[in-house]
């Protein structure tokens, strides 16, 4: 059987509904001259189904976070030991751009409402201190072998965040233009080349042994052990090993 009208377009989910009334309002009204009372008003239904979705009014302006922050929790829970740990908390803070990317025009205008706004600026803020919360506890796990473990956990999460913030609010500011992805990727790369292996002298010198006491005087064969970094290039052992024998 067919029918010769087209089918009525299907209203957005009540959650999303209640976001469109909020941010209309916010542009139209300003966001502090805005009431619950009006969002559910604009968006026809009852205060008790906006209560439902968004504990507060702050709550509509971020809808999107809590379900970021569990499938970030999920992703960091879902790693291997054989994940390097720095890497892995740079793609999870990956998922949180990818959250903004998905819609650039209410992201921009989220930016924007939220500069104008102190209280936002404050919520904003709680935020992001759970995300970085999120990532140096999973840090703390794959550290906890480490004397600083700890430390080295929260500092590597917090440089995580200013990283991927840097570069998230460069793209906002110009108003979702140019890849985000690759700005965020350029940011975090400063992160993966300081903390992504255990923090050593870039030039530390080789230390040489001396042979065991009384075997050089006792003519045994002299012995010459050379100790350097382990991942110190083949050249620059043998310079060394060729300066120890004083060779050069």
């Amino acid at each position: 059987m067919s029918s010769s009208s087209a089918a009525p377009a299907a209203k957005p989910p009540m959650r999303e509904a209640l976001v469109a009334a909020a941010f209309q309002l916010f542009l139209e009204r300003g966001y502090e001259q805005t009431t619950v009372d009006d969002i559910v008003a604009l968006a026809g239904v009852g205060r008790r189904s906006f209560f439902r979705y968004f504990p507060s009014k702050e709550d509509v302006v971020f809808p999107d976070h809590e379900r970021c922050l569990a499938d970030m929790t999920a992703f960091l829970a879902a790693s291997d030991e054989g994940d390097e740990p720095v890497r892995r908390v740079c793609d999870a803070a990956r998922l949180v751009l990818g959250m903004y990317a998905e819609n650039p025009a209410f992201s921009v205008q989220r930016y924007r409402l939220t500069k104008q706004v102190p209280g936002l600026r404050a919520y904003e803020l709680s935020v992001v201190w759970r995300y970085e919360r999120a990532l140096a506890e999973y840090l703390r796990g794959r550290f906890a072998g480490r004397p600083d473990g700890t430390l080295r956990a929260d500092v590597v999460a917090a440089a995580v965040v200013a990283a991927h913030n840097n570069a998230l609010r460069s793209w906002l500011r110009s108003d979702g233009r140019g890849d985000a992805g690759a700005a965020v990727d350029h940011a975090l790369g400063y992160v993966q080349r300081a903390f992504g292996h255990p923090a050593e002298p870039a030039s530390a010198p080789a230390r040489i042994a001396p042979p065991p006491a009384g075997e050089a005087e006792g003519g045994l064969e002299d012995v010459v052990v050379l100790v350097t970094r382990r991942d110190a290039p083949l050249w620059r052992v043998v310079q060394e090993l060729e300066a120890a024998l004083g060779r050069t």
